[in-house]
């Protein structure tokens, strides 16, 4: 499996005995994936199209966007999450959830764990992808990698998502500072944006 490709063979076999057990969903930009006496410490949730963020919700931390098809909480029942998380729908959403003991008597009961396992490193890459993007990084590196990130979205996704917002929610990095670079890669043509969105990006220099 390529590094950071998507397993869509493994998720299209957890997708199809998990399926059936689920809560079914469909949202709307801005609406929580959850039930609001629900956590995602106990429920394995299926994105099946669409694009949600993750945060964590002490200090309101973004860890991303991410694009269906997807899956959060597999391995909930086995390793308790002990933090608060919220998943928010980006895009218009379909999918479901289901008790995160549900899933663990599925994937024993249809042998699934080789999928199960496919998914996880998957996602430990990702996780592995965002720390070499943010830490130890200066703040140019880090607006760089969350634009060049930015530009792998579907383009409703991005006609949707301020550029400044969404850096630093993920960042950090003052507004100020953001707003500088920005100002400077659309000066030199660098990047396109319209009303605060990103259209385009032409290349990025490696300094800034």
């Amino acid at each position: 499996m390529p590094y950071l490709s998507k397993p869509h063979a493994e998720f299209i076999a957890l997708d199809k005995h998990l399926a059936p057990r689920g809560v079914n969903f469909n949202l709307q930009p801005g609406q929580s994936v959850l039930p609001v006496d629900s956590t995602l410490g106990e429920m394995t949730i299926v994105v099946q199209k669409g694009a949600v963020s993750l945060r964590r919700e002490e200090h309101n931390v973004l860890f991303g966007l991410v694009q269906g098809p997807s899956i959060f909480g597999l391995a909930a029942a086995a390793s308790p999450i002990h933090n608060r998380y919220s998943l928010t729908a980006e895009a218009e959403c379909r999918g479901y959830y289901l008790p995160a003991k549900e899933t663990l008597q599925c994937l024993d009961r249809y042998q699934l764990w080789r999928e199960a396992f496919y998914w996880m490193a998957w996602q430990t890459r990702l996780l592995e992808q965002r720390d070499k993007q943010l830490i130890g990084a200066n703040h140019y590196h880090q607006i760089r990698a969350t634009l060049l990130m930015m530009r792998n979205w579907d383009d409703n996704i991005r006609a949707r998502i301020g550029v400044l917002n969404y850096i630093q929610q993920r960042t950090r990095i003052s507004r100020s500072v953001i707003a500088e670079v920005l100002a400077a890669l659309r000066q030199g043509d660098y990047i396109q944006m319209e009303k605060g969105k990103l259209v385009g990006i032409t290349r990025l220099p490696s300094e800034y």
